[in-house]
């Protein structure tokens, strides 16, 4: 069967919406989550067939193309390359992961919550796959409305604030992106992504829409110092709203800029790309030194978010294929380690119902399944040789050190300041002296617990080990990207 002539990104969309309808019609709170999790897992199965019927080009493949509303030339028009395809993979394979881990979290109103999660993932696969500005633009604003209701409703003590703050700072930042887009159909004729990447944009114009652009961008990553929404978020938000925050929402900004700025506005963003280097390094390591003075752990992995997501930013400031290459890649790492990390921190939550590092100790003697797989996630975060992190990391750090060698050396110290603070955490928690009568009463994790991390870790070792399985998909991608910015226009910003 030719794979291509199937409407493949159709059903994945989609498909998590007509389960959330199922959902309605049943009553049995173990029926909602078996539907949840059995439609979720199909749609990550049917995922994977993107990769079955793959070419390892830099064209945009599984295209569908239909005209929605011909008076203002808006269509229906999706399609995945390399640097969408597994953030795609990764959103199906977060879809059932947060479903499972949910089984015996949630005990309020289960159908809302399962119903929200399928929700999120259909409008966060949208963003992913669509190149009609308007409808990229639908799918963006509505990845919003799941979110705010997840983390209002199922999340922490303050969550109404944190889930109000997280609506107003994204959405205020879409404001002036919905106005370029306007205004490039008022100057174009389109909204299509293909036609404007060729149309000719005047220089004041890229200027200004670039930075509109930008600006949703910076604050979905979120970039420094847009970034203050995000750790009340992750903080109050359900142990499953952190994984999708961490795990693929934060990517939607960083996917902005490689698939929007970077081919739209090639000039502006080879100007701004120097500034885009120095709040990245800003951000890298401001992340890292709050990180480091947190008591909450799952405050800590929050602003270690920001660190990382700083060395994406880097790598796509750098405008160079290997920086290109591994902030796309670095992207989908973090995502597959913070979204660990936050899952490790919710099952020991749920054992203890408190997240103090200093309430901790010792757990490596009671609980050593939890302990191992904390140390591994750890580490893959850290970026520790032979795991996910130290690709992405070192190619970005190649891409910076290519444009300004001070780039790298800063970067880098962001690296020790996340050994530092992660294995702080580490030693708070799993090491020392087992003197808390709570602790030595916990139990190990269950065998549910450890399937929800398992594809995980080994995705770890999978991309530490053979990176080239995914950057053979990557960097033909990149390739056609680097072919409409100009890199030789960057001018190092920092000395």
């Amino acid at each position: 069967m030719d794979l291509t002539s199937l409407p493949l990104l159709s059903i994945i969309v989609w498909l998590p919406v007509l389960g959330a309808l199922l959902l309605l019609i049943l009553f049995s709170h173990r029926a909602v989550k078996v539907a949840a999790l059995a439609i979720l897992l199909l749609d990550f199965i049917i995922s994977l067939a993107l990769l079955a019927g793959w070419v390892d080009n830099g064209s945009m493949q599984f295209e569908e193309f239909f005209v929605w509303i011909p008076q203002f030339d808006i269509n229906y028009h999706l399609a995945v390359d390399g640097i969408s395809l597994f953030l795609v993979l990764l959103t199906t394979l977060f879809g059932p992961i947060v479903v499972l881990f949910s089984w015996r979290n949630i005990q309020e109103n289960i159908k809302g919550y399962m119903a929200l999660i399928m929700l999120q993932q259909t409008a966060m696969l949208g963003v992913f796959l669509s190149l009609d500005l308007v409808l990229f633009f639908i799918f963006w604003e509505f990845s919003l409305i799941p979110m705010y209701f997840l983390i209002g409703r199922w999340g922490g003590k303050n969550r109404v604030y944190a889930a109000v703050k997280f609506f107003i700072y994204t959405m205020a930042g879409s404001a002036l992106m919905l106005i370029a887009i306007l205004v490039l159909y008022w100057q174009t004729g389109s909204f299509d992504w293909t036609v404007l990447q060729d149309a000719t944009i005047a220089p004041t114009l890229q200027m200004l829409a670039f930075l509109a652009f930008a600006l949703a961008f910076a604050v979905k990553v979120p970039l420094f110092p847009f970034h203050t929404w995000l750790p009340d978020a992750h903080v109050q938000a359900p142990t499953a709203g952190s994984v999708i925050l961490a795990g693929v929402l934060l990517k939607m900004g960083t996917y902005g800029f490689l698939r929007f700025c970077l081919p739209l506005f090639p000039d502006a963003t080879a100007s701004f790309a120097p500034i885009l280097a120095a709040i990245a390094i800003i951000g890298i390591l401001y992340g890292a030194l709050v990180a480091l003075v947190q008591k909450d752990v799952k405050s800590l992995v929050a602003y270690s978010s920001i660190a990382h997501l700083g060395f994406v930013m880097l790598g796509v400031a750098s405008l160079s294929k290997q920086g290109l290459s591994g902030a796309v890649l670095q992207g989908v790492n973090h995502g597959l380690s913070t979204g660990a990390l936050f899952l490790l921190v919710g099952m020991i939550y749920d054992r203890r119902h408190t997240r103090q590092l200093s309430d901790f100790g010792g757990l490596w003697k009671v609980v050593p399944i939890f302990s191992g797989l904390f140390i591994v996630v750890a580490m893959a975060s850290v970026g520790l040789p032979g795991l996910n992190g130290f690709v992405g990391e070192f190619s970005i750090l190649l891409g910076a050190f290519q444009v300004n060698p001070a780039w790298a050396i800063l970067a880098t110290v962001g690296i020790i300041f996340a050994a530092w603070y992660l294995l702080t955490a580490a030693r708070a928690m799993l090491f020392g002296p087992l003197d808390n009568e709570k602790n030595q009463k916990l139990t190990d994790l269950t065998p549910r617990e450890v399937w929800v991390l398992v594809p995980l870790v080994f995705l770890f070792f999978l991309i530490g080990l053979f990176p080239n399985l995914f950057l053979d998909k990557i960097n033909p991608a990149v390739d056609v990207l680097m072919q409409s910015v100009n890199a030789d226009t960057v001018v190092s910003f920092l000395p």
